[in-house]
């Protein structure tokens, strides 16, 4: 539209009407005569606004989550923080679990045996200036603890104390290879000493080089004078594999050792020796099918030997070889020739 004098008149009186229209419906309360007009009008606009409002809806979310971004994300961290709680308190439920697992085998173990012992939990591993394999626990002189005493778990054998201070101590592993213990086959008795290589296998050198040895043997320690470093009984190893013998005066098991050195957390110090040797009581329970798979090995080995007994007592008794008790009594009348033999003696008489 031109801004002229009659487009300005136009806008004057419809500002006017509007006017008057709003006064008339306000003065009218409830009975206003524009109710029907305003119902058509809302009949014809309503679906236009509602198009409208379908489409402002999003850019008003929008607007909405942006105003409530603030207290989101501190529901979320919130949430989290939760969460996070929730984790800790199960690792820990499950780590307690372990712990309570561990002690209940380390007490089995020393009743099993009757060891008196000393509970103690590993604080470090290993001193900075060398490269033994050792462990630092939590236990000392004022726990009554001395040097060149046995350290065992609920599996076996860990190591010997080497150092004590008065609140905690220094434990060899029975893995490092400055560590030496003997050992005592289970069943036979053959003897041994055990040796740490570093890793999680034991050299085990047997003093019998023809002993009677084949994987799946279990060995325990023999003891020392006066039980120091080692009590006897203490579960060692599995063989796992025996070397072929070569003549030589010893002979060489490989040993898979019960304790997992990387895996240490409590221990036990054993601080009064058992009265008498518990031999192989200490040892856990065969599979039961395993069982009668070694019982029949055992009675071959056992048949093996006795063969062989027999064998050389049969050599010794050759009579090819010198006997006293062998006597010439003439010529065999069985044989061919003895009539001839028979005449010639009668001839000669």
């Amino acid at each position: 539209m031109r801004d002229t004098r009659e487009s300005r008149l136009l806008l004057v009186l419809l500002v006017s009407i509007a006017f008057a229209l709003i006064t008339m419906d306000l003065r009218s309360g409830d009975e206003s005569p524009l109710d029907r007009p305003r119902e058509v009008a809302a009949g014809v606009l309503g679906p236009v606004q509602a198009g409208v409002a379908g489409a402002v809806d999003p850019i008003a979310n929008a607007v909405s989550a942006v105003r409530d971004s603030g207290r989101r994300h501190d529901r979320i961290s919130e949430l989290e923080r939760e969460n996070a709680e929730l984790r800790q308190q199960l690792g820990g439920s499950e780590h307690r679990d372990s712990r309570l697992q561990q002690l209940d085998d380390l007490l089995r173990t020393a009743g099993a045996g009757r060891y008196g012992v000393v509970g103690a939990q590993v604080i470090a591993i290993g001193p900075a200036q060398n490269f033994s394999r050792t462990i630092t626990i939590d236990a000392g002189r004022e726990d009554g603890l001395t040097r060149d005493m046995t350290v065992i778990n609920g599996d076996g054998l860990v190591g010997r104390v080497t150092t004590v201070g008065p609140r905690t101590a220094t434990v060899l592993l029975a893995s490092d290879p400055n560590f030496t213990v003997g050992t005592r086959l289970e069943g036979s008795e053959e003897l041994g000493f055990a040796t740490g290589r570093g890793d999680n296998i034991l050299d085990v050198q047997l003093l019998n080089h023809r002993a009677s040895v084949q994987a799946g043997d279990r060995l325990v320690t023999f003891g020392s004078s006066d039980n120091k470093p080692f009590v006897p009984g203490v579960p060692v190893g599995e063989v796992v594999e025996v070397e072929a013998a070569a003549g030589d005066l010893t002979r060489t098991v490989r040993v898979r050792p019960y304790v997992a050195f990387t895996r240490l957390d409590l221990v036990g110090v054993v601080v009064e020796p058992p009265r008498e040797n518990p031999r192989d009581a200490v040892l856990p329970p065969r599979p039961e099918e395993d069982a009668e798979p070694r019982r029949t090995a055992a009675r071959d080995r056992d048949r093996d030997e006795a063969t062989d007994t027999d064998a050389d007592a049969d050599a010794d008794t050759d009579p090819d070889g010198p006997d006293d008790t062998y006597t010439d009594d003439g010529p065999d009348p069985g044989d061919p020739g003895a009539e001839d033999t028979a005449d010639a003696s009668a001839g000669a008489d």
